[in-house]
């Protein structure tokens, strides 16, 4: 989901003096529904940088309709931070973005900005390392999109089941390589939908109440 770079207009072309620049955006991320419907925020194209297409975010907010609304939500591996924004502009308590590679926060933190988002919260860190020692409140649903070669996916899964970081009627949405299999889920995570896209595979799991 990228275009040709386009040169960025800087106005005077420099920076004001102590502000980072961000690399020019390569793309647009439309924002399907909510407070914040049709705006369109700036895309980076970095590395590993996959923003979910417009058409699985619909499905998936389609499936999530009653449970966005007051919910705690984490983007965990959080990239152009698609599917936080969209929870946040569809009436999430709160959204937390998590995000390690700098250009990538520091153009999510731009488009908060932009937003004006008060309900939402960037964290620059480790995906793994922020899990395991995470000790705030349980999450009501958690978007988990690392990039398809990370190897991330399993133990970001393991630890939010060992770290009891979710609700006892917690979502867990998954997005992977539609040719891998889905990683073995822990008792008590039922899958309820399942669909492919193009290369991408996508998946919502809802808990019981035995899983936490």
């Amino acid at each position: 989901m990228t275009t040709r770079k386009q040169p960025r207009h800087t106005g005077a072309g420099k920076t004001k003096p102590g502000k980072k620049s961000l690399p020019a955006a390569s793309g647009k991320l439309r924002i399907i529904g909510g407070e914040w419907r049709s705006r369109q925020l700036p895309v980076l194209d970095l590395p590993g940088l996959r923003p979910t297409t417009d058409r699985v975010r619909e499905t998936l907010f389609n499936w999530l309709q009653n449970d966005i609304p007051g919910a705690r939500c984490l983007d965990l591996f959080a990239g152009s931070g698609a599917l936080g924004f969209e929870a946040a502009s569809r009436g999430a308590a709160s959204v937390t973005l998590l995000e390690l590679q700098p250009a990538a926060a520091d153009q999510l933190a731009a488009n908060m900005q932009l937003l004006q988002a008060q309900n939402i919260q960037l964290i620059r860190a480790n995906a793994l390392n922020w899990l395991a020692q995470y000790q705030g409140e349980p999450f009501d649903l958690v978007f988990l999109d690392p990039p398809f070669a990370s190897d991330l996916l399993e133990p970001a899964i393991n630890l939010l089941c060992q770290q009891q970081l979710l609700s006892s009627d917690a979502c867990v949405y998954i997005e992977c390589d539609a040719c891998q299999p889905l990683p073995t889920l822990p008792p008590g995570w039922q899958l309820t939908k399942q669909k492919k896209a193009g290369q991408v595979g996508y998946y919502l799991v809802r808990l019981s109440n035995a899983a936490v």
